[in-house]
């Protein structure tokens, strides 16, 4: 992540003052347009949507004007994923900064736009760009809720291991557009986050063997009876006492303190 971080702080002072302000609104103010204006003329969707071949015969706009295919859903299901959209991305921008969050959007939509002309024949969706950005917030404000229907408070951690469910789901069982165009959605996230979550299993890891050995250690006796094997643990109320005549440290329970051959020589690990 410290890698990272340098090699974006030195972006940033050769060219962030490139960087393109509140970008979010922007996307969706294109969205807007192409959604009113595609409920009269449907032709203006089919024109947008990312569709390589067409872009090799001179239609190069559309490398750009797919970022602003809208949601051809419900307009009150559209405004609600605007709103969240908008939300979300502006929470990004302010926790980077533009430039950052500029780059974070621009690697996620060169690697759609490369791997779309693989498959030059078939139009390439926005969606999974989009998703990045959900899922950038979800890992930066995890504990965050969101009130599905406007009702049911869910935090937004639970909805990103679903949303990542999904796209392992369509990675294994999708066609090969389907696989690049989730991996290349993701791998904006892996390039920004994948350094810090290995550091959190990794760290986590070391975390949970020490917490195993520690508790496996919280297991083991400290008194143990030389005789008859009770230990601390077995009978917690028993009263352990050591030998004074005995080689090394021998304890014994009540029964057996007076009542055992004393050790001339120290016991080992096998014969305690």
């Amino acid at each position: 992540m410290r890698l990272v971080n340098r090699m974006l702080n030195a972006l940033e002072k050769r060219i962030g003052h490139w960087a393109v302000p509140n970008v979010t609104l922007g996307l969706i103010i294109g969205q807007v347009v192409i959604y009113i204006l595609a409920q009269d003329n449907p032709a203006i969707l089919e024109n947008a949507v990312l569709v390589p071949r067409l872009v090799l015969e001179g239609q190069v706009w559309r490398l750009m004007t797919f970022l602003f295919v809208p949601p051809m859903m419900h307009v009150l299901f559209a405004f609600f994923f605007w709103y969240l959209f908008y939300l979300m991305g502006t929470a990004l921008e302010q926790q980077w900064g533009s430039f950052r969050y500029n780059l974070y959007l621009l690697l996620g939509t060169l690697a759609t736009v490369g791997v779309s002309f693989l498959v030059p024949d078939v139009a390439s969706s926005n969606g999974y760009l989009q998703g990045t950005v959900f899922l950038g917030f979800a890992y930066l404000f995890p504990t965050f809720v969101l009130h599905l229907f406007l009702i049911f408070p869910v935090q937004i951690r639970w909805l990103a291991l679903l949303t990542w469910i999904l796209y392992g789901y369509q990675f294994i069982t999708g066609d090969w557009l389907t696989r690049l165009l989730v991996f290349a959605s993701v791998s904006n996230f892996l390039l920004f986050f994948g350094s810090d979550i290995w550091q959190r299993i990794y760290h986590g890891h070391r975390r949970m063997t020490w917490q195993a050995k520690t508790a496996r250690d919280r297991k083991q006796p400290r008194h143990q009876c030389m005789v008859c094997g009770v230990t601390d643990i077995s009978h917690p109320k028993l009263a352990f006492r050591y030998c004074s005549e005995c080689a090394g440290q021998c304890g014994y329970c009540p029964e057996h303190l007076d009542n055992h051959e004393h050790v001339t020589e120290p016991a080992t690990a096998d014969q305690a």
